[in-house]
């Protein structure tokens, strides 16, 4: 399982990578992984603040519909159009055009290294929470 090191990470495996005080947001490989085919997301709308550790959408798979929880505290600056027309890229490319959403950080709360996401996901076993 891939887990890059220049991303930060929440207990709820959402990834996030800020730049001059605007981050972009995903979930990781390893809950793309345990969701399985990724086929339906409802994402933040634009302009909405979201809150960290708080839920902000939905992520649904043929066997599962889970919450998609904000890694920061933030406005939402944009979303990931494409995915309305292929959300399986959450699946194929996580990290890289899979992203989610951009919002403005005002607050991040427990972000976790990768070498402590890793150890997180080793203890998980699959679980998201």
């Amino acid at each position: 399982m891939s887990i890059p090191r220049h991303l930060r990470y929440t207990w709820d495996h959402e990834w996030l990578v800020v730049d001059e005080g605007n981050a972009t947001v995903g979930i990781t490989a390893f809950a793309a992984q345990a969701l399985g085919d990724v086929v339906t997301l409802r994402l933040p709308e634009v302009g909405t603040w979201v809150e960290a550790g708080e839920s902000c959408g939905q992520i649904t798979s043929p066997t599962a519909v889970s919450d998609l929880y904000a890694p920061a505290s933030g406005r939402v600056l944009e979303v990931n159009t494409a995915l309305a027309g292929d959300p399986g890229v959450v699946n194929t490319a996580p990290y890289t055009t899979g992203w989610l959403f951009r919002l403005r950080v005002e607050n991040i709360a427990g972000a976790l290294s990768a070498d402590a996401y890793a150890a997180h996901c080793a203890h998980t076993r699959g679980d998201r929470r």
